[in-house]
């Protein structure tokens, strides 16, 4: 899996937890959110070595963990600072769908294509498209991926400015 594409799963993530439980401090929040992927990551590999609730010390961040984080944190960010715009955008192109009742991980995920979408001009449109739908289709159903395609592919019909060309 490429770096983008796993930074993507990690905000979605950390968007997830945040959205169904935010906490005031953000800088916290994230600092907490990146040392529990850093421990999974470490109980995995030791395959259950360690007893659990066994506490153990982080090693500083491996320069992969470390780029992950230096592309999800821009992304996070954006999300929570634009996220009553993006919210609109969604219930502007879910049409008979109450927001609240389309589930967390799509609602998180189209926040982030949309965020890249809108503030990102590095990034082109369908590719931000194209990795939410891997997303969905990864954390959610089959079927959720084509409800963020054609939500995020009406998004992008409004956009002035083209779908596969970056800025």
């Amino acid at each position: 899996m490429g770096k983008r594409r796993e930074a993507r799963e990690r905000a979605v993530q950390f968007l997830f937890q945040h959205d169904l439980n935010p906490l005031t401090d953000l800088a916290a929040e994230l600092e907490i959110f990146w040392n529990s992927q850093r421990t999974a990551a470490i109980e995995d590999e030791k395959s259950g070595m360690a007893k659990w609730g066994e506490k153990t010390e982080l090693p500083p961040p491996t320069v992969e963990e470390a780029e992950t984080r230096l592309f999800a944190d821009p992304l996070i960010k954006g999300v929570i600072e634009h996220r009553d715009a993006i919210d609109e955008k969604i219930k502007a192109h879910a049409k008979n769908w109450d927001f609240h009742r389309i589930a967390a991980v799509d609602r998180n995920i189209m926040r982030l294509a949309i965020y890249e979408m809108l503030h990102r001009q590095d990034i082109p449109p369908v590719v931000s498209i194209n990795e939410a739908v891997d997303i969905a289709k990864k954390f959610s159903t089959e079927d959720s991926g084509k409800f963020v395609n054609g939500i995020l592919d009406k998004i992008k019909g409004e956009l002035m400015r083209p779908g596969r060309i970056v800025k």
